[in-house]
């Protein structure tokens, strides 16, 4: 269930109800790919009030597996995080990770990227792997094409994306009876029989805006619980995905939650909420902080004014970065950033966290990205306060 309380202009600040608690939009999904956020603990994530992780099909469905999923009651209680999760359907993974793939009307057989072991993916198995986990907000399966794919490429992943996201819904249907386990349902916020998993639909179609109408209206016309903007984030100019993103929205519901998928930096989640988009994942926070950038506030973020920010996309003013494993910050005592809060800033110098780096003692990519997940969604809080200003 998603409801929209405010708007500035096709900015939404909006409600999105699930099982496991109801999620305040426009919303950052940290990355917990395998069940966890690199470094960092569920009770990690609560305590930087982080509303809902993402996790991916794929690399779940290759360890601990499906039936080991199962029988372990769902992500939820495996992970002791009791609140929403969100899942990836596996099909980029296949795209970016595998050895070798074979993509067919059936599915996809591919090389696991452990150990090379054949392996079979399908819409329908996609699904069964989300329903294991017992995700909240589940994702079709689909073929996605490289940034640098011809025409025929593009048009073909996407007709065969529309295809697949029927079958997808079909047994999502079929299925959704039992969509949470006995044992995931103990641990659900809100009574299972209102509010049970939800599965959105992936535009596809590259940069062609004729691709991309004919995927949003075919997903719309087959109807899912939200739809998500995909292909935006395997190579494209980053012109292309703020024109490409503020054309898909057009043909989007509006009365359905929008997710940009892997994207990215601050001043493009500030343009892309701009333009209507409600729900965002990247890797960009946590792996920065993994290699000792982090960022930093120029302003108050309560003061920032975002409709100027969405207009400096190319020359973003409101945070910088800093190159923490520089010996410039060899002796320097003072906090990473003085607006931040977070328990690096509160309590050690950047002289400290460059000798962790510098030691390779594990606690600096600890409270590095403690920081970082501080920073976004502390960008996140103040977006939403921004539209209700």
């Amino acid at each position: 269930m998603f409801k929209i309380f405010q708007t500035k202009n096709k900015s939404r600040r909006g409600q999105l109800v699930t099982a496991h608690g109801t999620i305040e939009t426009p919303c950052f999904m940290p990355i917990a790919t395998k069940g966890a956020v690199k470094t960092l603990s569920s009770k990690d994530m609560e305590a930087l009030g982080a509303q809902i992780l993402l996790s991916n099909t794929y690399h779940l469905m290759l360890r601990p597996g499906m039936e080991a999923m199962a029988k372990l009651g769902g992500l939820h209680a495996f992970m002791n995080w009791n609140h929403p999760i969100l899942t990836d359907s596996g099909g980029y993974q296949v795209f970016s990770l595998s050895r070798l793939n074979k993509i067919s009307e059936d599915g996809v057989v591919f090389q696991s990227h452990l150990d090379g072991s054949r392996m079979h993916l399908t819409p329908e198995l996609s699904m069964q792997m989300q329903k294991a986990i017992g995700s909240d907000i589940r994702m079709q399966f689909d073929d996605v094409a490289a940034g640098d794919s011809s025409y025929e490429r593009y048009e073909d992943a996407m007709e065969r994306s529309l295809r697949w996201a029927k079958r997808c819904k079909e047994h999502f249907v079929g299925s959704c009876d039992d969509a949470l386990s006995p044992g995931q349902r103990t641990i659900a916020v809100v009574p299972s029989d209102k509010v049970s998993s939800q599965l959105f639909g992936i535009v596809q179609g590259g940069t062609h805006e004729d691709l991309r109408q004919r995927s949003a209206e075919g997903l719309v016309e087959i109807g899912f619980d939200g739809y998500a903007i995909g292909g935006l984030s395997v190579g494209e100019l980053k012109e292309d995905c703020y024109r490409f993103t503020e054309f898909t929205t057009r043909f989007l519901p509006q009365d359905k939650p929008r997710y940009f998928m892997g994207g990215g930096m601050p001043e493009e989640i500030v343009y892309y909420v701009s333009v209507g988009v409600d729900m965002f994942d990247c890797v960009i926070p946590t792996r920065n902080a993994r290699h000792g950038t982090l960022f930093v506030w120029n302003q108050d973020p309560l003061t920032i004014d975002f409709a100027q920010a969405a207009h400096d996309v190319f020359a973003p003013t409101f945070y910088t970065t800093k190159r923490l494993t520089n010996e410039a910050f060899q002796f320097d005592s003072g906090p990473v950033d003085s607006r931040c809060s977070c328990e690096l800033c509160a309590h050690y110098g950047a002289a400290y966290l460059r000798h962790l780096f510098a030691t390779q003692e594990l606690l600096a990519y600890r409270l590095a990205t403690i920081h970082n997940l501080t920073f976004y969604l502390t960008l996140m809080r103040s977006l939403r306060s921004w539209l209700v200003a």
